[in-house]
């Protein structure tokens, strides 16, 4: 092997959690902190809970909440506008009885 081209390494790195946990591991660097490690994440605790790394699963609720809010509101636009055509041809229902429409082909008498 070539000498002076690998990284010095420490038998005895420390590991620092998010949670508190700290242990020891082989490693290029002396000193490591981490998020997650065995003793808090998920999969070995066996507890349900999720990890958010930058508010992403904030971020998702909050689009999730913004999407319901507007399938409300077209909804309500909806009904408000079937409600206003009903209305409206009702008016001219009332209006127009006698009057046949322009699609509608006008009776002819017929003389004999």
């Amino acid at each position: 092997m070539k000498k002076d081209i690998h990284p010095k390494y420490y038998d005895k790195t420390k590991v620092t959690c998010s949670c508190g946990a700290k242990f020891e591991v082989g490693s290029t660097v002396p000193e490591l902190k981490v998020e997650i490690c065995s003793a808090c994440h998920p999969l070995y605790t066996g507890e349900k809970r999720y990890i958010d790394t930058a508010g992403r699963l904030d971020r998702f609720k909050a689009r999730q909440m913004r999407t319901e809010k507007l399938k409300t509101e077209l909804e309500k636009s909806r009904t408000k506008k079937k409600k206003v055509e009903v209305e409206e041809t009702k008016e001219e229902n009332a209006k127009g009885e006698d009057q046949p429409k322009a699609d509608e082909p006008r009776a002819q008498k017929s003389e004999e």
